[in-house]
């Protein structure tokens, strides 16, 4: 049995709960892989985890997407080799780590073409933005819709690939640099919320009709302006909670609104089956191996530094992609 090194924590908390800690590293047993990851990516619902939001189990470890080379596999497995570069974006947690024993199930194998750290920061925002844009309602060209936090990871991405598909988005941003940023990764207009009036400058783009569909992971904060920029029957996708979880909803208000329609959906549950994960990846992969799509990294931290990852991505100070080197 050898050791590695991971980010651990033992209760709910601030950044500092983050705990760089060696562990003993065993052999996979049926049905599981060793993965050696070459990167690790940092995502928002790594915070829900830290602070409690989404409870763990303590001790427990943190993190769901990374990419490595595969180092030994178990009995059953048969999808996957030594040698084999993969991918994950799902549980169990405990990706903050330099290698790990995990189920076979939840790997994707990673073509040549894309390095461990683009993998590392697009496969669980890739993946969020493809059932997104392609499953939760399937954009069609000449669509137009408003993305919350358009210079953020799934922002980036999701702006590039609506650009592919003909898609009109209306990104929102907190800096005029940051909608810059937007503006030139697939957006056709970007509005910065901290300066403009967020429903009259939607109303005033659409000529006064409203978005088709609104996607926002920002939560409390911008709950009741998005149900305001939606048209009649539009759809309001809440897909996260940076600012905090949205207070319940009284169902009487979309009827007010114009007989709106509200979908909380998670990226577990799409790639629960094994074949839709597949059939995701693959469509991801596509569109980033045609350059269509280019993750962009923003900032890069050693893993044992974690801490400072969350600092920043909860400062809101971040764009793109944050990635762990091991």
């Amino acid at each position: 049995m050898t050791t590695t090194h991971a980010i651990r924590i033992d209760r709910a908390g601030g950044p500092e709960v983050l705990q760089w800690q060696e562990l003993k590293l065993g052999s996979p047993g049926p049905g599981e892989v060793r993965v050696r990851h070459g990167a690790v990516g940092v995502n928002f619902i790594d915070v829900y985890h830290r602070t409690g939001l989404y409870p763990l189990q303590f001790p427990a470890g943190i993190g769901l997407e990374a990419a490595g080379t595969v180092e030994a596999v178990g009995e059953g497995v048969t999808s996957f080799a030594p040698g084999d570069r993969v991918a994950y974006s799902n549980g169990p947690t405990g990706a903050y780590a330099q290698a790990r024993v995990m189920p076979a199930r939840v790997l994707v194998k990673l073509p040549d073409t894309i390095g461990f750290d683009t993998a590392a920061a697009m496969m669980l925002k890739g993946l969020t933005a493809q059932f997104l844009l392609r499953r939760t309602r399937k954009l069609q060209a000449g669509d137009v819709a408003l993305f919350h936090a358009a210079a953020g990871g799934v922002g980036l991405i999701a702006g590039q690939w609506a650009r592919a598909l003909g898609v009109q988005l209306i990104g929102t941003a907190g800096s005029d640099e940051k909608c810059r940023l937007a503006l030139q990764n697939g957006y056709a207009h970007c509005i910065n919320y901290r300066t403009d009036d967020l429903v009259s400058r939607v109303k005033e783009l659409t000529g006064g009709k409203g978005v088709t569909v609104v996607y926002d992971s920002v939560g409390r904060d911008t709950w009741e302006r998005s149900l305001a920029c939606l048209q009649p029957f539009g759809l309001m996708v809440s897909f996260g909670n940076a600012s905090g979880p949205v207070s319940p909803v009284t169902l009487t208000d979309l009827a007010a609104k114009g007989s709106l329609y509200v979908t909380r959906p998670t990226l577990m549950t799409h790639i629960a089956d094994r074949g839709t994960l597949e059939q995701m990846a693959a469509e991801l992969f596509a569109v980033v191996g045609s350059g269509q799509v280019k993750p962009l990294i923003g900032q890069r931290f050693a893993l044992r530094d974690a801490a400072q990852a969350h600092i920043a991505l909860e400062s809101r100070a971040t764009t793109g992609s944050i990635v762990l080197e091991p």
